[in-house]
């Protein structure tokens, strides 16, 4: 069976995903401490914030680590609407600040889920990041507090983002339309 997948057509290089994850470490670790527990949004997420977390360290922060596995999309192009929660916090995050990590910020849905379990598990502040924020139609909240690149209004692959579960590997970002 022959496959009719468009080919993906690079929008992001990887060494400008690169210098615009230094460049965020470079604006977060001013507000942050050691303390902070930096918390990505699984799954997508976990590219970015690998590559966030070391970028912190270069910049002289070394901050906890853990994760939330949210979906909201599931195998599908769109959101579903609703968020289910895969797995919750692995440790205390009562009196910390909380980083939020995610790959893409389009319906908000999960990004607000998540802020929702970290005010809830007692955190003394929720800052949220994201790599890529796309066009939204509707007000969406909260808006992050820090975002690495304003992405087009299509659909994405690469460092994280995927297709059913596919493509995520690849090191440049890169539309499917």
């Amino acid at each position: 069976m022959a496959d009719t997948s468009p080919t993906p057509t690079v929008l992001l290089p990887e060494a400008d995903i690169a210098r615009i994850v230094a460049e965020l470490a470079d604006r977060i670790a001013p507000v942050i401490d050691d303390d902070t527990v930096a918390t990505v949004l699984l799954t997508g997420g976990l590219w970015f914030a690998a590559d966030l977390t070391r970028a912190l360290s270069r910049a002289g922060r070394n901050v906890r680590f853990d994760a939330l596995w949210l979906s909201s999309y599931g195998d599908d192009k769109t959101s579903r609407g609703q968020i289910n929660v895969y797995a919750p916090f692995q440790r205390p995050i009562a009196g910390r600040r909380v980083l939020i990590l995610d790959d893409v910020f389009d319906t908000g849905l999960s990004l607000a889920e998540a802020v929702r379990i970290a005010k809830e598990g007692g955190a003394s502040e929720v800052l949220t990041c994201v790599f890529a924020r796309k066009p939204w139609p509707k007000p969406r909240a909260p808006e992050p507090d820090f975002v690495g690149w304003e992405a087009p209004n299509r659909f994405l692959v690469g460092y994280g983002l995927d297709h059913a579960g596919s493509l995520r590997g690849l090191p440049d970002i890169c539309a499917m339309d």
